[in-house]
């Protein structure tokens, strides 16, 4: 029994010797790498918001007369030129002239035809000068209401640019003033609907990313009115297509500023889908210490937890 004793003995001395390893070797070797003293800096208050490429104005095409959308020649995504005749009017389905306009059309023909009489019996000194003189006023007043009720037929385009809506069908019955179709005016902008809560803390010039889009935009105005518990803003955004008005796209505006801890990505290493920095300790020893982490402006992160301001972070894992 002594002999077995003394046997177990002398087989775990071996063992624990292994098992031991001097203080020099329990710590890890810190990497040669560039280090950085985390501080805490202002960083920006990300807010995820919806966006929509749109123009900077919207011009609305109205009707100017009462009576029967008979044609209209545009349709969503179609591109105009101010002045560009799109659609038609008129009294009847079948789209003949509007009964304003053909009594204009006949006092205008009246009108010239008095006009002429009037000047064939001055050159043979029957009338006087005045009298020819009202004669082409009238003429000219007549032909003026003519072209004017000739003008109210057609739907005309405001401004240059690309068609937004235009979803009165033809043969629709359409009042004056009434908005047939809506033409883009302007530069191409991005618009957020920002909530309230956020709006109150959106500036001019704030920062804005845009998923998809490379770089960032600046807001360059946010109206005052709230429209269902929303706020609109305009960013300038570079890069921006007309071919993509219409287009909804999710974005992050900078609604107020923190305090942060921001370090290059270089300092972060992931493995295994955690994410680690190497902190150096006081008396030089160097520890992996897992983080929670966050994207940052200009190749950074933002550390959430896991390090503390005046921690000394080194590049690369420790040896």
């Amino acid at each position: 029994m002594v002999k077995r004793v003394v046997l177990a003995a002398m087989l775990m001395l071996p063992l624990a010797a292994c098992g031991e390893k001097p203080a020099e070797q329990q710590m890890a070797k810190a990497p040669a790498g560039p280090r950085l003293t985390a501080t805490l800096t202002d960083a920006p208050d990300w807010q995820s918001v919806s966006a929509e490429v749109t123009a900077q104005d919207q011009a609305q095409v109205l009707a100017r007369m009462p009576g029967v959308l008979s044609s209209l020649g545009v349709r969503a995504g179609d591109s105009v030129r101010k002045g560009q005749v799109i659609g038609r009017i008129s009294d009847t389905m079948g789209g003949g002239a509007t009964s304003a306009s053909a009594a204009a059309a006949a006092q205008a023909g009246l009108a010239r035809a008095d006009l002429e009489r009037v000047r064939f019996l001055y050159q043979n000194g029957v009338y006087a000068k005045a009298r020819l003189d009202q004669a082409e006023a009238m003429a000219r007043i007549a032909h003026a209401q003519a072209s004017g009720a000739s003008a109210a037929q057609v739907v005309i385009a405001p401004a240059s640019g690309r068609v937004l809506r235009a979803d009165v069908p033809a043969g629709s019955p359409v009042a004056p003033g009434m908005v047939v179709a809506v033409v883009t005016s302007g530069p191409v902008v991005l618009r957020l609907d920002l909530p309230e809560a956020v709006a109150a803390k959106v500036m001019t010039g704030a920062r804005v990313r845009v998923d998809g889009l490379a770089g960032e935009g600046t807001v360059t105005r946010v109206y005052p009115a709230v429209m269902a518990g929303q706020v609109s803003a305009d960013v300038a955004f570079a890069g921006l297509d007309a071919r993509l008005i219409g287009r909804r796209m999710p974005a992050k505006v900078a609604a107020g500023m923190h305090k942060a801890l921001l370090v290059p990505k270089a300092f972060v290493t992931t493995r295994y889908g955690l994410d680690y920095v190497t902190v150096i300790g006081k008396k030089g020893e160097a520890v992996q210490v897992p983080v929670q982490t966050a994207p940052a402006a200009d190749d950074r992160v933002e550390i959430l937890s896991g390090v503390q301001a005046g921690d000394v972070l080194a590049t690369g894992a420790a040896q």
